[in-house]
C-alpha cells in the first residue's frame, strides 16, 4: 500500500477514533426517526423530492436495492479510494460499505436519490472528458486524481451537486458504512470497530473501565441486533 493510501487511512481512521461510539448513534437515530429533506447542498431547480422510509431495505438476489450494476461499481471503487484496503487491515470493500450506502439510500437517505444520481452522472462526464473512460477503469493513481479534484472543488462539469458536496457526502457516507453498526449493512465482520479497537454496544462499563486507557477487552464486540437477540432470551 502507498504513502498516499496508508495517509489516507490514517486521516479516516483518526477521524473516527473512539467517536465510533457517536457515528453508530448517530447512524441509529437517523434510521430510527422519520425524516425531513437532508440532502446536502442546494437542491436542483424542480427536483421531485423522494419520499423517506423509516428503515432500511434488505438486499435481493445480490444486486443493489436502488444502485445499478454501473453505479454501484463506481461508488464501491471510490470508497475503496477513500479508506483503501491493505494487508490485515480492511477497507471499504472488505466492509461492505457499498452495501451500506445502497440500503441507505433506498431508505433513510431516500432524499439523497436524486443528489447521487447526479452526481455520478457528472463524474462520469469529467472523467470521460479528462481521462476517455469512466472512474471505475481509471488506474488508482488516476482516482486520486479526480478525488483530489472533487475534495478541491476544480472538478469541472459539476453543478447539483457541486463536486465538493459530492465529495463530502461520499466520504461521509463511507466512513458510516466503515464504523456504524452491522444491522445497518456495513462494517462487515465489525471489520471497521476493530480497525480503532470499539468494543461494540456493551450492557455497562465499570469506573476502571472508563478510567483506563487500554483497549476495552473484558467482552467481545456485540452489535445492536445480536444485542437485542441477547435481551430477549434473558426476558
Amino acid at each position: 500500500m502507498s504513502e498516499h493510501d496508508e495517509g489516507r487511512r490514517a486521516f479516516i481512521v483518526g477521524a473516527v477514533g473512539a467517536g465510533a461510539v457517536a457515528s453508530t448513534a448517530l447512524v441509529q437515530s437517523a434510521y430510527a426517526k422519520p425524516h425531513k429533506a437532508r440532502s446536502p447542498g442546494t437542491k436542483a431547480p424542480g427536483t421531485a423530492e423522494a419520499p423517506a422510509a423509516s428503515g432500511a431495505a434488505e438486499p435481493f438476489d445480490g444486486h443493489g436495492v436502488f444502485f445499478n450494476d454501473e453505479h454501484a461499481a463506481t461508488v464501491a471503487a471510490f470508497a475503496e479510494r477513500l479508506m483503501p484496503g491493505a494487508p490485515g487491515k480492511p477497507g471499504a470493500r472488505e466492509a461492505n460499505v457499498l452495501n451500506y450506502i445502497d440500503l441507505a439510500l433506498a431508505g433513510a437517505y431516500a432524499d439523497q436519490q436524486d443528489f447521487y444520481r447526479r452526481g455520478l452522472a457528472q463524474l462520469d462526464v469529467y472523467c470521460r472528458k479528462n481521462y476517455g473512460q469512466p472512474f471505475v477503469k481509471l488506474n488508482a493513481a488516476q482516482q486520486d486524481e479526480v478525488i483530489g479534484a472533487l475534495e478541491q472543488g476544480k472538478a469541472s462539469e459539476f453543478e447539483f451537486p457541486t463536486a465538493q458536496a459530492f465529495f463530502n457526502t461520499l466520504r461521509t457516507h463511507t466512513m458510516e458504512g466503515m464504523f456504524a453498526d452491522p444491522v445497518y449493512g456495513g462494517n462487515k465482520d465489525f471489520a471497521g470497530w476493530k480497525l480503532v479497537g470499539f468494543p461494540g454496544t456493551q450492557l455497562y462499563y465499570t469506573s476502571a473501565d472508563l478510567a483506563s486507557k487500554e483497549a476495552f477487552t473484558r467482552a467481545p464486540i456485540v452489535g445492536l441486533q445480536a444485542q437485542a437477540k441477547a435481551s430477549t432470551k434473558g426476558a
